[in-house]
């Protein structure tokens, strides 16, 4: 017997996805365990194994099709099964038809005190009709056919006015022009699709404020200058990324209410004891913000091969679901593809996020001169709700003492707990 297997619940709150590419077709055999589909959720591509084995006979959806939990996604069955009506509902049908034979030959049984020539009588029955209700118009009373028709006319209006309206079906034509030129629709799918979800949800729920600043970036450009050996010995790409997420989780640990999260509903402000900082990762159609986990145990040569790993992963849409989880607080690198400024949006339900800017030469007034240094532009936004902007501009300042000093710095960059 056919069987179907429908979208299931896999956590951290996902309610719907979009079919990537199916990996089998109507027709396929297919095996317990056999991967049948890629569905991209908010979260990550999930692979679909088929918990049964058989011949594909159906498959519910289309690619770039949007399902939600529950919906059928495959039908599983014998080759050649008609799945056209499901064996269960015909059963019923045939029981209903039975039914109502039986029902419609008991309500019109032959009574002999009913006036009506036989084949009148023949067609009340047909038509479900008890004589004993109809008035009859012809000689002596007798019940004619157009006595029995006229009934049932009657109940059919009678029926037919009872019965809801039809639902007009409304037709939505899109345009591909409007007054000024030719217009391309693109679907919002995939991650794009995602990411505008959760940047709502973020913007929605956060009060969002940001702080700027901007750190001496001499000393960080000269402790990645030293490590870039050590990295290519282990073949690692050493950018200032990882340097930067060592001197983020110091300040962190003088200022927790930066790594933590509102509980709404109990109305608590939910303070991590760990560091799981989340690394925006630029991916074609979106972004993706994976997570180093028990960053504050890691070295920032560690980082950097942990980073590197994430972001080709998150390219090549391998990610695990546990890779995008737990985050306590976020870095976006945007000074990769230049500028020196940007407001980030929060990573929800992060408390914070840091967006580091273009680290390049810019002039600025030092102990009364003009000189050029290089510096490093740092963006925090925060959500109000939990951090005031005091709290947001001393962790910034403890920030920027950190990164300036190169054996404070040296320190948090090479510790590991």
């Amino acid at each position: 017997m056919a069987k179907e297997f429908r979208f299931p619940d896999v956590g951290e709150g996902i309610t719907e996805g979009e079919i990537v590419r199916w990996l089998v077709k109507e027709g396929d055999p297919i095996k317990t365990d056999e991967t049948f589909a890629e569905i991209e959720t908010d979260k990550a591509v999930v692979e679909m194994p088929s918990p049964y084995a058989g011949t594909v006979l159906k498959l519910h959806f289309k690619e770039k099709d949007i399902v939600k939990v529950g919906d059928v996604l495959i039908t599983i069955g014998e080759k050649g099964e008609d799945i056209s009506v499901p064996a269960s509902q015909r059963t019923a049908d045939v029981s209903s038809v039975l039914h109502g034979v039986r029902t419609e030959a008991a309500a019109a049984p032959i009574s002999i005190d009913v006036q009506a020539l036989p084949a009148v009588r023949k067609l009340a029955a047909d038509l479900g009709l008890p004589l004993s209700g109809i008035a009859g118009t012809g000689p002596g009373g007798r019940i004619t056919e157009g006595d029995v028709r006229t009934v049932l006319a009657s109940r059919r209006t009678a029926e037919a006015a009872a019965a809801p309206a039809p639902t007009k079906l409304a037709v939505k034509v899109k345009s591909k022009y409007d007054l000024y030129g030719t217009l391309e629709r693109v679907p919002l799918r995939g991650i794009r699709r995602a990411t505008a979800k959760r940047m709502h949800q973020s913007v929605s729920t956060a009060a969002h404020v940001t702080h700027f600043d901007e750190a001496d970036a001499t000393a960080l450009v000269a402790l990645r200058e030293s490590l870039l050996p050590e990295a290519a010995a282990r073949g690692i790409k050493m950018t200032y990324l990882p340097i930067i997420v060592k001197a983020v989780i110091e300040a962190l640990k003088a200022h927790p209410y930066l790594n933590s999260s509102l509980d709404d509903e109990e109305e608590e402000i939910i303070l991590k004891k760990y560091y799981n900082i989340g690394i925006a990762v630029d991916v074609p159609d979106g972004l993706i913000v994976p997570v180093v986990k028990g960053a504050d145990q890691k070295s920032a040569l560690d980082i950097a091969g942990e980073i590197a790993g994430l972001a080709k992963s998150a390219r090549e849409r391998t990610l695990d679901l546990a890779d995008l989880k737990g985050g306590t607080f976020s870095i976006t690198n945007v000074g990769v593809l230049g500028g020196d400024a940007a407001t980030p949006i929060i990573n929800y339900p992060e408390a914070a996020i840091l967006a580091t800017m273009r680290i390049a030469d810019r002039v600025r007034a030092v102990e009364g001169k003009v000189v050029v240094r290089k510096t490093l532009p740092l963006c925090l936004s925060f959500d109000h709700r939990i951090i005031d902007g005091a709290a947001a501009a001393r962790f910034v300042t403890d920030l920027k003492k950190i990164l300036e000093d190169p054996e404070a710095l040296a320190r948090a960059a090479r510790t590991t707990e």
